[in-house]
């Protein structure tokens, strides 16, 4: 791998706190090594306007290293940019070429209220998951691994949907907005167990309810969240839901 630096061009969205009017700013950042990822070349950006006197570009971030789903940005107009089963944190300079332009923008959905700058709000997805509640049953200790049997096919799908970081890029890519991948991996992940048996029926009518209260969208079956998941969950997911919040109406 060449260690020689690029320069790369930034158009970089900027809001204050609050409902205030934001905006596209420009700025250059050089010497940007290829295998640098790029939170680590923002950061350089950073370094750079701090010592000018300027405010630093907030963005989300933490483990950095596409465990915790913290970090998301559009970038060149997709959530995560444009390499897949990645997130923010994952993407590395070699993506792009010396003197490119990079747009890069928050998570952009009416229930993603923008923070600041990069920085969005995605506490609602925390508020659909606590309508999941708790299992019911008083389970005592940890059992032995195969004390309870499920068939494999089940515990893999059970499995695929509980990898979900509820990073928000399903919800970012959407046109309808829709936080439907999100809310039926939440809601799958139980639905294939026997240990979520129990509570399936509550869990689908007060999750379901939760996700349109906050107002994200419909799902229309365009299948971007598919594609920008940087955990790959299958928008077969999607059908499960559906499948489980039917048969709740019916039993309610």
């Amino acid at each position: 791998m060449s260690d020689k630096t690029m320069t790369i061009h930034l158009k970089i969205w900027r809001q204050a706190r609050g409902a205030a009017k934001g905006r596209f700013v420009d700025y250059t950042v050089e010497n940007v090594l290829p295998l640098m990822s790029f939170l680590e070349m923002l950061d350089i950006l950073n370094e750079q306007l701090v010592k000018k006197g300027e405010e630093a570009v907030e963005f989300d971030n933490d483990c950095r290293e596409g465990i915790c789903g913290t970090c998301g940005l559009v970038i060149q107009g997709v959530a995560h940019g444009i390499n897949g089963a990645t997130t923010t944190c994952e993407v590395r300079m070699r993506s792009f070429t010396d003197g490119e332009t990079i747009t890069v923008e928050p998570f952009r959905a009416s229930p993603f209220p923008i923070i600041k700058d990069l920085v969005v709000d995605r506490s609602a997805f925390e508020r659909i998951q606590h309508k999941g509640g708790f299992t019911t049953v008083n389970v005592g200790s940890a059992q032995d691994a195969n004390a309870i049997l499920v068939p494999k096919p089940d515990a893999e799908k059970a499995m695929d949907a509980a990898a979900c970081i509820g990073c928000g890029a399903c919800v970012a890519s959407c046109p309808n907005a829709s936080g439907s991948l999100f809310l039926s991996a939440k809601i799958s992940q139980f639905a294939y167990l026997p240990q979520g048996t129990p509570e399936r029926t509550q869990r689908a009518l007060r999750m379901v309810a939760q996700h349109d209260e906050e107002g994200f969208g419909n799902c229309s079956n365009h299948g971007e969240c598919e594609a920008v998941c940087p955990k790959e969950i299958s928008i077969e997911t999607i059908a499960k839901m559906r499948r489980e919040f039917l048969k709740a109406a019916f039993k309610g």
